[in-house]
């Protein structure tokens, strides 16, 4: 070793300076990746000058997830109010508003809180009814539940904004904020407008539907949960109005407050056992696992690899499907991707079509 390392010279500049830029090299591929190109955009969103379109509605403005979400509501309760307002002699119970009894036994039916002030009382409506709890029930889950998510997100930069009102924040550190604390911050968020529903609903029981403050809770708790006992409901013309989009609203907030809580608990977990496998010595049985190409060097993607491996956040499936579909690209099987090798990739997709 000491004689070889005497013939060579002490320092080779051409041979140090191509060490120090395969040392780089991969440094910046790996750091500065960039985020794949959105979905949504595709060229006919684009104007001639190369601009995004304004739009020229309020309706335009809105999420497209947004408008599915009101399609399927509307639809839903348009439905099912014409149907139980034709069936309304066929339900018994305390009656205040044809139409908006019909419509107050959508909310309930669709919600499962079910108190009982209202229940179906012939084979039509019976029929009809177990039908439609579970398209309500699969309209909450699928499709509210979503629209809940992304109006939450919104809010989180307002509750950043909040928690850091003592000193100025940019833009690029509310974005870090987030993205560091986003399950957690939605949580928080959701448990904020919970307790605020809570206590709407508790005053609106208490003042209108003239019950008392206890039982007023009570009513609340019970619906929210969709527990629905049914000794306790709204029974008025303006309580049953009140409950059409107070108990959606709540009861669907409740849902996601108790996901979130669900989430955080999971991610709580994650973040455990990543900082224990990257505070774990790595040994030599680690440096042999990770050595993908067994060329008896570890570069800095096999490490990584390795490393997600260890997390969870990938698997051994993921990572050679990844590698099957690199291999199809790679048509000149030189190891690398280029422009070329996408094209030629793309013509003999087309030729064997």
């Amino acid at each position: 070793m000491a004689s070889n390392s005497i013939n060579q010279p002490l320092l080779n500049p051409s041979h140090h300076l191509s060490q120090l830029e395969k040392s780089i090299a991969p440094r910046k591929r790996f750091r500065r990746c960039r985020s794949a190109p959105l979905a949504e955009l595709v060229p006919s969103d684009v104007n001639e000058d190369g601009s995004l379109p304004r739009s020229r509605s309020i309706f335009s403005k809105l999420h497209p997830g947004f408008k599915k979400v009101c399609l399927f509501l509307t639809i839903y309760l348009g439905v099912g109010t014409v149907c139980f307002y034709l069936f309304g002699d066929q339900i018994k119970g305390e009656k205040t508003n044809v139409i908006l009894d019909a419509l107050y036994l959508c909310i309930v039916t669709m919600t499962t809180v079910g108190y009982g002030d209202l229940v179906p009382n012939s084979v039509p409506t019976k029929l009809f009814a177990c039908a439609f709890v579970f398209m309500g029930m699969a309209l909450v889950g699928l499709i509210l539940s979503k629209a809940a998510d992304y109006m939450v997100e919104k809010q989180e930069i307002l509750l950043v904004k909040a928690l850091h009102i003592s000193r100025a924040v940019g833009p690029t550190e509310i974005l870090k904020e987030m993205e560091t604390n986003k399950v957690r911050y939605k949580c928080i968020m959701t448990f904020i407008l919970l307790l605020a529903l809570i206590s709407i609903g508790t005053t609106f029981l208490a003042t209108v539907e003239k019950l008392d403050t206890l039982d007023a809770f009570y009513c609340v708790c019970s619906t929210i949960t969709t527990l629905g006992y049914g000794d306790r409901s709204f029974s008025t013309s303006a309580g049953r109005a009140f409950a059409v989009f107070w108990i959606l609203t709540s009861t669907v907030c409740v849902a996601q407050f108790f996901l979130y809580l669900a989430e955080v608990s999971t991610e709580s977990r994650q973040k455990a056992l990543a900082k224990w496998v990257l505070n774990r010595r790595m040994t030599n049985v680690d440096l042999e696992a990770a050595d993908l190409d067994e060329d008896g060097v570890v570069g800095v993607a096999e490490f990584i690899l390795y490393k997600l491996k260890e997390m969870g956040k990938v698997s051994q499936e993921d990572i050679s499907l990844a590698f099957e579909e690199f291999e199809d690209l790679d048509v000149d099987q030189s190891g690398t991707l280029s422009l070329s090798d996408l094209a030629l990739s793309q013509r003999n997709k087309e030729a064997n079509k």
